[in-house]
Formats: C-alpha cells, sequence, structure tokens
C-alpha cells in the first residue's frame, strides 16, 4: 500500500505561482510513475501531468505546458507540481497519484493509489 499526501494548494492571483508537493509512505515512489490530476467544480477529473519512474520522461496536458513543471525526489518519497502563470481555470482539485505503469498520459484507471487532494484557486 502506499500513502499519498497533496499540500501546497491555496488561494493565488492570476499570474502568480505555487507549489504543490505530494508526500508517500508505505513504499518508496521509485517503484511508481507519478501522475498529478486536477478536478475542477461540476467537471470531469483531468489528467494534468506524469513523469516516470526515476524522472527521465514527463509528459503534460497541452494547457500546461510551458506553465506546470512536474519532478520528484525519490530519496524522499516526494513528487512536485511547480505551477506558474496561474489562470482561473487552473482553479480546481489537485490530486496526485501512483502507477506501476508509466503512460503519456495517464488516464484514471492507469492509477493505482491516489492522494485526497489539495485545493487550488486563482482569483482573477
Amino acid at each position: 500500500q502506499v500513502q499519498l499526501v497533496e499540500s501546497g494548494g491555496r488561494l493565488v492571483q492570476s499570474g502568480g505561482s505555487l507549489r504543490l508537493s505530494c508526500a508517500a509512505s508505505g513504499r518508496t515512489l521509485s517503484s511508481y510513475a507519478m501522475g498529478w490530476f486536477r478536478q475542477a467544480p461540476g467537471k470531469e477529473r483531468q489528467f494534468v501531468a506524469a513523469i516516470s519512474w526515476s524522472g527521465t520522461y514527463t509528459y503534460y496536458v497541452d494547457s500546461v505546458k510551458g506553465r506546470f513543471t512536474i519532478s520528484r525526489d525519490n530519496a524522499k518519497n516526494t513528487v512536485s507540481l511547480q505551477m506558474n502563470s496561474l489562470k482561473p481555470e487552473d482553479t480546481a482539485e489537485y490530486y496526485c497519484a501512483a502507477s506501476r505503469d508509466y503512460k503519456a498520459p495517464l488516464n484514471d484507471y492507469d492509477m493505482d493509489y491516489w492522494g485526497k487532494g489539495t485545493l487550488v484557486t486563482v482569483s482573477s
């Protein structure tokens, strides 16, 4: 079992930056590809970014390319999502998730473990 806990979400102004973190316990994250997903109010959960087991490969949904950066520190068992130039449409609950397999993009059904989410609100 892997337990994932996200942090870092808060209210931020449009154009601002946030760094989300996902801390894992239970097993080492190096065995898992990791993804960030988000769910806006009234919408389906959406893939945001993925990173392979060692961090060699990353993949982003088009709407965040050039603004968001996913990274991982396997020694610390953490995954991060650096979000720059935030827009109101980035407002959502953000979830990190772990998968034994790396795909680009990752889908909900690919993921083996999920965190409970952290809320990001971007004001205009």
